[in-house]
């Protein structure tokens, strides 16, 4: 009840106590009401005795309102900003609570705060005055803004549902055990599939261990054991005996962790890989066998061909084999930008032994000479007889390279010393003419024609000596010093520029990427692609500024790209050695501030990925540190093994165009193709076939299964700019529809042609 405060009188015997109660009062207030402040608590008061409502600044600002705002208080009016869908509800509710009902003290709602988004309230109320009649005339109680809590609790909950769903869908089986008791608790799918039809979630530790397959049991118990022992996860394949018998292959992963009331617990997963496993073992076994036979065919094809190209009589390749690398190192020097070398030799004075001492004498001294030859000359370049006492080296070099004069002389040097033969010194000497070429036009045959010149010459100046070929020797000195200067200029002027080849789905022909190609737009000579100019530069020490510039352009095209609309998924740029070996490179790509998974390095299997040094392994790993996936390049012709590959762990290789020209005429070269995809899938690494230029290659390709595929036949390479419109025109698409609704048409029309 309200009681009237009396006034303070000086002889009032009572005052001092009324002013102490009074202090009392207001401090138990003031205490009461910063409690309330700091709890975040909206209190109000619906005195309707008096006529009164009361609102708390912390209610008025929960719900977007000033501290000193009026509130109306008219009910109506505020029940329009409960959410429609908690009206009749709150209607009730409060009907409820006014009544002094205990069941609706509490109670929850949403409403709309003034900045128009909505707000969960949790209400507490209860009435704390009544009338004579005991109708309820005082309703006190707080508001709590809930927003935050029920934002949780929804997430949770969608969570839940989503983990539940994906465990669902993926058929997975959940447990969690108890260390201490022994005690594991599994769910429904669990249950499944151990085919434990009936039995309860909470089971014995031990019939987990009575499921395991006879011949594994040991063996995963052990592992099992050690886990727990060791606090490690547990991550193995085995097998079980199901309730109902059938064998089945489980795969199981599982982690500790400690619960709220400090016990060890066990949380895992399992899953039925029985098909999975069995795929995998027929898929090996095929190409287990697959393997086998082909080992077997290269043997009886190596065979016969080192029959057929070889000399029976020193070993060396014959002039069959040598007219065959004739084409081979051409086009492989014309592609690489190399400088293709021919010394062609010739032994002086051996048929003076041969008539002196006889063939079979004639016969040692052409064997020791092989035997020289080969010792002399690298691995890579070829050593052939040619007939009687004349033989040929051809040698890959750089444009630039003096290392052929040094090979002549060690020749001769070594040719020179005597041979010992049943008691005779026999002597010779050899004279040597050398020819040397490079560029796109180079002609083996030529080459080897102008040796013969030079060796002619040679053998009138004296024998026992080299000479080059004159005008070749002068043409290309002259070609190489003024095209390093024009690369230096053209650095200078920011003449090399990107051009693009896209990249496709080999299932879809969707674009799946695309190959950064570095062009030096010459002044003069126009475009020039890096045959030209790419030795050169390696013996400049330019390439990785090369690199770097074609790199960043690549990466602001990809912007422009994306800012234009067009989603290209990734972008591969070439990567040289000796910017694999660049200390700086992490420094370099950090500040290029690479998106993770837009760019991919290539690197050439020509570099050799089994000796990669201490720089190189460093660099490697920045790379994927920054989001960088590693790609091969030119698979199949180069360095890489299947130890490398597993150690680099590419994302990507890329089949040589070499093994992917002769697909549709060589079923061997299928057969190839068709084990390096299976590798890749193995090793699961995507393999995209470059040098795709017909119909027939994309065909073949998908019916082997390879990922993406990358040639003339969908793209050429291309500036940035023209990019945007081919993606949008997509007439790689309408060419291979047309061309292949003609194959079917032939198809159909040679069946028809047959059935008459």
């Amino acid at each position: 009840m309200p009681v009237k405060k009396a006034h303070p009188e000086a002889d009032d015997p009572h005052g001092d106590a009324a002013a102490a109660d009074g202090s009392d009062l207001a401090e138990r207030e003031g205490r009461w009401n910063y409690a309330l402040v700091g709890s975040d608590l909206g209190v109000w008061d619906h005195n309707y005795r008096l006529d009164r409502k009361y609102y708390s600044p912390t209610w008025k600002t929960m719900r977007g309102m000033a501290p000193d705002e009026e509130v109306a208080g008219d009910y109506d009016a505020w029940l329009q900003l409960v959410h429609p869908d908690d009206r009749d509800f709150i209607a009730h509710a409060i009907d409820r609570q006014n009544a002094g009902d205990p069941d609706y003290q509490i109670f929850e709602y949403r409403e709309r705060h003034q900045d128009g988004r909505w707000i969960w309230i949790e209400c507490r109320g209860a009435c704390v005055e009544w009338d004579e009649n005991g109708v309820p005339t005082r309703i006190v109680g707080t508001d709590t803004d809930i927003t935050a809590r029920k934002e949780a609790e929804e997430t949770l909950s969608r969570l839940s549902r989503r983990l539940d769903l994906a465990l669902e869908i993926s058929r997975i089986g959940v447990f969690e055990a108890d260390i201490e008791e022994d005690m594991v608790e599994w769910d429904d799918r669990l249950i499944a599939i151990y085919g434990l039809k009936g039995a309860a979630r909470r089971i014995a530790g031990d019939v987990w261990a009575k499921s395991l397959h006879p011949d594994d049991r040991e063996r995963v118990l052990g592992l099992a054991d050690s886990s727990v022992e060791s606090g490690s996860d547990f991550q193995q394949e085995y097998r079980i005996i199901r309730g109902d018998g059938i064998e089945r292959v489980i795969r199981a992963r599982s982690a500790f962790f400690i619960d709220g009331n400090g016990h060890r617990k066990l949380i895992g997963a399992n899953w039925d890989v029985t098909e999975e496993v069995k795929l995998r073992d027929e898929l090996q076994r095929a190409k287990d066998l697959a393997e086998a036979r082909n080992l077997e065919l290269e043997a009886a094809k190596e065979s016969i061909e080192h029959l057929a190209l070889h000399d029976y009589l020193t070993g060396l390749p014959n002039r069959r084999y040598l007219d065959k690398m004739l084409d081979e190192r051409s086009a492989e020097c014309r592609a690489k930008g190399l400088a293709l070398a021919i010394l062609h030799i010739d032994l002086d004075r051996f048929k003076q032994i041969n008539d002196t001492l006889g063939h079979r004498a004639g016969d040692a001294m052409l064997k020791h000479a092989a035997g020289v030859l080969k010792n002399s000359v690298r691995a890579a370049d070829f050593v052939a007889r040619i007939g009687g006492d004349e033989f040929v080296i051809l040698c890959a070099v750089d444009a630039a390279s003096k290392k052929i004069a040094s090979l002549a002389e060690r020749v001769i040097r070594e040719l020179r010393k005597p041979v010992r033969y049943e008691g005779h010194d026999c002597r010779f000497g050899a004279s040597i003419g050398i020819a040397v070429d490079s560029g796109p036009k180079l002609d083996a045959k030529q080459i080897l024609l102008d040796a013969d010149i030079a060796l002619y010459r040679a053998k009138g100046l004296g024998r026992n000596r080299f000479e080059f070929f004159s005008a070749s020797d002068r043409r290309d000195v002259v070609s190489a010093k003024q095209l390093a200067d024009e690369i230096l200029i053209g650095l200078e002027r920011n003449e090399f520029v990107p051009f693009y080849q896209l990249q496709f789905d080999a299932r879809t022909l969707d674009v799946a990427g695309v190959e950064t190609l570095a062009r030096w737009q010459h002044p003069v000579h126009g475009l020039l692609t890096p045959d030209r100019f790419l030795d050169i530069a390696e013996d400049l020490d330019v390439v990785s500024t090369i690199d770097a510039l074609i790199l960043e352009r690549a990466l602001a095209d990809r912007r422009a790209w994306i800012k234009d609309g067009l989603s290209v998924p990734k972008i591969s740029v070439n990567v040289s050695a000796r910017r694999l070996a660049d200390p700086d490179l992490g420094k370099k790509l950090r500040a290029l501030k690479i998106q993770p998974g837009s760019i991919s390095f290539e690197l050439l299997e020509s570099i050799s990925l089994d000796d990669c040094d201490e720089a190189v392994t460093a660099n490697l790993k920045k790379l994927r540190k920054f989001g960088i996936d590693i790609q091969i390049d030119d698979f199949g012709t180069g360095h890489a093994s299947i130890v490398s590959l597993l150690r680099l762990s590419p994302k990507t290789l890329k089949i040589d165009r070499e093994l992917i020209r002769m697909l549709p005429q060589s079923a061997e070269q299928r057969k190839l193709v068709g084990s390096i995809i299976d590798i890749g899938r193995s090793l699961d690494i995507l393999v995209i076939a470059e040098g795709v230029e017909t119909v027939d290659h994309i065909r073949i390709l998908e019916e082997l299964d390879c990922d993406m595929l990358q040639g003339y036949a969908l793209a050429r390479p291309m500036p940035a700019m023209q990019i945007p419109s081919f993606i949008r025109a997509g007439s790689w698409r309408h060419g291979q529809t047309a061309a292949r609704a003609l194959q079917t048409q032939l198809r159909r029309a040679l069946r028809g042609r047959a059935g008459k």
